[in-house]
């Protein structure tokens, strides 16, 4: 007998039972099926009982799984009490069908007795209808093919179906990536959610995925029709299998309380506590620039879609600026958030209708973009998914951003002069990822959700925020003092003594509680075997640093310049980089403070240190020390303030970037032509300061034992470095999962890397991503690195991360991984090696 089995959950006996006998004739008995159907009322027959559910399902029961299929209203209920009753282990094996009774009970239990798996069998059972309606000649629900193009009869279609396991479903990220994944090849991959029975969608277009509202336990199936289809399959069962990168455990998950929303009592205002902390300043309100858009008739279409294509092209810049930046502030997984943002304006079907609708109606560029937005975000809207509704604030987002360059209005202002409360009726994830946390204190808006991506941003950013307030706080006079408690999701208007003065012994209890939770992370990190290794901060302002240290960073092993470059119209003054880098150098407290000189180019362009050419291949150009050795005067104002900062401090350069030889002496000939005029000149600085190099491009690996005769140090940049050996753009979601630097392609280079250092008797260390990723830290550990440098805020998890490994276990995860075939296989096996708990 077929190991799956079936229930028949109905209103009526004898419609179950009929069923049943239906069912039973085609298969001659080979599968078990049961019933559970009507109440024991003479008068009253119709109905559904859990409790024979239940029994029904455990008088069949098989770990292969039980189909249950129901007919109508309670029946569905009932299934779903049933289970409840079963131990948990057999809850897991129980699936509830959605198919038609008959005919998907009959294609069930012939697919059952051919030996399918469970997934298999509800795959069918759902398909059931798909005959009948063939016959008929109607279109069944289930195949949908709006936008799907012919397919192509000369290769037979692939097909794979799997389980989405990862916690959030396709939300924008995974969602970005099976996009840029699906649009590398040839193939025409479409997917459907079977477990919402949605149609089949193109698997190239962001909307459409996103829009199938795929969550955790969701079956998708997914076919590709080409030359490479079976490349391409396997692409996405990588992704899946590997959960797209993201812990289930989401690191900045909303808090639990969040939807606590308790009576306001007087003076007060309660809404939605989306980033804990408390803050207490004046009001200051934001009011994003309104535009109204005018729909008019145009004679040339052509010029239209051109006015269309150049603002998409300015807009991919803005977001991947943004990007950028962001990835210095709240790092590289967060920001991911607008790899999202740029599969949307490369959306096929997107354009598409953009197309179509100023070609068709002869309409301009603004009114045709507006409408195909609109659309696309009332499809997010009517999504039954919350989590998936809140998306339409990055179609919102980027749409605004595209409409405001066709209408010529400049960004929103968003830096304020003095520290406040920030006010308003929304932000946007581009919004909220410009703000400083040193100016914006907190949050205050009218809308929003604790899973928005702006929340999200907002709890990296560490900025305390109440979102969802009533509308009254719009119309308060900026200067007005406002004290907010993100925890608790409240606010109050010009809070009384004893408000301010318990929120100020929250604030400092608070402040207690992390300190303690510190603790353990101002110790040495040390592994079990007694090897110590040094974690280090990776900062980009002076608030981080300070971030860093009560953190338990031991150092900085990366101070990015770049952002007293940024938003400027001039590159800053010797005296304005001076005073920043003696005032981190005196917070770190006589702590290795490692300054990385300009690294400008790729993908962090500075419009006024640019030359009058558009770069091709931006990665490939102009960028790092190419850029500073060109511009000498500016490398040397820079290298005049980091060796006056010098003096009395552990202070230590590193050039980005390098790729030759000639690049680090010339560059350290401009150093010692700085020294010798800082000593003509009687001024002090420290002659012994350490000059060290970052290798992030495979020809500085090749000849890594040559460079480090040149210099005292190396910091491996596995960001840059990762996407050079594996040719592929970081910032390009279609590629972007290529860049892992999981890869043992990557890791070998990395350990080419350390072994070229010790031999030369020089320390290494790691300041990529990757080091604050505790999965990789047996990687690291085993490859011999000295020092690990993290954004402040991972910095005690990885130091509770090394304590709970020993160099001789790390070392043999190494040997096995570095001869894996992928970044898949390494995670895969770094999870199965025996770790002990934390």
């Amino acid at each position: 007998m077929a190991a799956i089995a079936i229930v028949i959950v109905s209103h009526s006996k004898q419609l179950a039972l009929g069923v049943r006998e239906l069912a039973a004739q085609m298969v001659q008995g080979q599968v078990s099926i049961a019933v559970a159907a009507g109440i024991e009322d003479p008068e009253n027959p119709l109905g559904t009982d859990p409790i024979q559910v239940y029994e029904a399902i455990a008088s069949v029961f098989s770990d292969d799984g039980v189909l249950v299929l129901m007919d109508l209203g309670s029946a569905l209920l009932s299934a779903e009490m049933a289970i409840e009753f079963l131990p948990e282990a057999q809850q897991q094996k129980v699936y509830l069908c959605e198919a038609p009774l008959v005919e998907g009970a009959i294609a069930a239990v012939v697919a059952a007795a051919a030996g399918r798996d469970i997934h298999q069998v509800m795959a069918e059972a759902r398909g059931a209808l798909l005959a009948k309606a063939t016959q008929l000649g109607v279109s069944p629900l289930s195949v949908v093919t709006d936008n799907i193009e012919a397919i192509n009869p000369e290769f037979p279609t692939k097909e794979i179906r799997l389980i989405v396991s990862n916690r959030l479903g396709l939300h924008a990220r995974p969602a970005a990536q099976f996009v840029g994944t699906a649009a590398r090849f040839q193939s025409q991959i479409l997917v459907q959610n079977l477990t919402r029975n949605t149609g089949l969608v193109r698997g190239d277009s962001i909307n459409q995925v996103t829009t199938l509202g795929v969550r955790q336990g969701h079956e998708l199936v997914i076919t590709a029709t080409g030359s490479d289809a079976d490349e391409a399959l396997a692409a996405l069962q990588a992704l899946f299998a590997n959960n797209f990168g993201e812990d289930n455990l989401a690191l900045n998950s909303p808090p639990a309380f969040h939807h606590q929303v308790t009576p306001a009592t007087h003076g007060e205002l309660s809404g939605i506590a989306a980033s804990a902390g408390v803050a207490i300043a004046r009001v200051v309100h934001y009011q994003p620039t309104h535009i109204t858009i005018t729909e008019y008739h145009v004679d040339d279409p052509e010029s239209e879609w051109q006015r269309v294509q150049a603002a998409i092209h300015t807009a991919r810049q803005e977001i991947q600026a943004v990007f950028s930046q962001a990835s210095l502030q709240i790092g590289d997984t967060e920001a991911a958030i607008f790899d999202a943002q740029l599969l949307f304006l490369e959306d096929p079907v997107l354009l598409e209708a953009a197309y179509g609708r100023i070609s068709d109606h002869h309409i301009n560029a603004e009114a045709a973009w507006q409408a195909v937005v609109d659309e696309v975000a009332t499809s997010y809207r009517t999504l039954e998914d919350s989590y998936l509704q809140e998306r339409v604030d990055d179609v919102v987002d980027v749409g605004q951003r595209v409409l405001r360059l066709l209408a010529g209005n400049l960004p929103a202002n968003l830096h304020f002069d003095e520290p406040a409360i920030l006010v308003a009726t929304d932000l946007t994830p581009s919004d909220t990822a410009r703000l400083d946390p040193t100016k914006v204190l907190g949050i205050c808006t009218t809308s929003g959700s604790a899973t928005s991506h702006s929340a999200i941003i907002a709890r990296t950013l560490g900025i305390p925020a109440v979102l969802g307030v009533d509308a009254q706080v719009l119309h308060l006079a900026d200067g007005t003092l406002m004290a907010l408690d993100g925890e608790s999701g409240k606010a109050w208007v010009e809070p009384e003594s004893h408000i301010l003065d318990l929120l100020a012994a929250k604030q400092s209890a608070w402040q207690t509680a992390q300190q303690e939770a510190r603790a353990t992370a101002h110790q040495p990190a040390i592994t079990r075997d007694g090897r110590q290794v040094k974690v280090f901060a990776n900062i980009g302002s002076i608030n981080d640093v300070q971030v860093a240290v009560a953190s338990g960073a031991e150092g900085v092993g990366l101070l990015r310049t770049e952002f007293l470059y940024l938003d400027r119209t001039s590159a800053p003054t010797e005296e304005e980089q001076l005073e920043v880098y003696q005032a981190i150098a005196q917070i770190l407290d006589n702590r290795p403070l490692i300054i990385r000189t300009l690294d400008v180019g790729g993908d962090k362009p500075l419009p006024y240190l640019r030359v009058g050419f558009p770069e091709a291949n931006p990665f490939l150009g102009w960028r790092g020390i190419r850029f500073c050795l060109d511009r000498v005067d500016l490398f040397k104002t820079q290298l005049r303030a980091i060796l006056r900062a010098s003096v009395g401090h552990q202070i230590k350069i590193m050039l980005p970037m390098i790729a030759t030889l000639g690049e680090v002496r010339a560059a350290k000939v401009i150093l010692g032509e700085v020294q010798t005029e800082l000593n003509q000149a009687g001024i002090s600085f420290d002659a012994a300061m350490k000059v060290g190099i970052m290798v992030e491009v495979p020809s500085a690996v090749a000849i890594a034992d040559q460079l480090a005769a040149e210099v005292d140090f190396f910091s491996i940049g596995t960001n840059d470095l990762s996407q050079y050996v594996m040719a592929s753009d970081r910032t390009n979601p279609r590629v972007a999962n290529l860049a892992d630097a999981l890869h043992p392609a990557v890791l070998r280079m990395v350990q080419q890397t350390i072994q070229a250092a010790h031999a030369a008797g020089i320390s290494v260390g790691l300041c990529g991503e990757l080091a604050a990723d505790t999965l990789a830290t047996p990687i690291l550990l085993g490859l011999g690195l000295d020092e690990l440098s993290v954004n402040p805020q991972s910095i005690p998890g990885v130091k509770q991360a090394i304590a709970r490994l020993s160099i001789v276990e790390s070392e043999a995860i190494v040997a096995s991984a570095l001869q894996q075939d992928s970044a898949v296989h390494v995670r895969e096996l770094i999870s199965t090696s025996v770790i002990p708990p934390a």
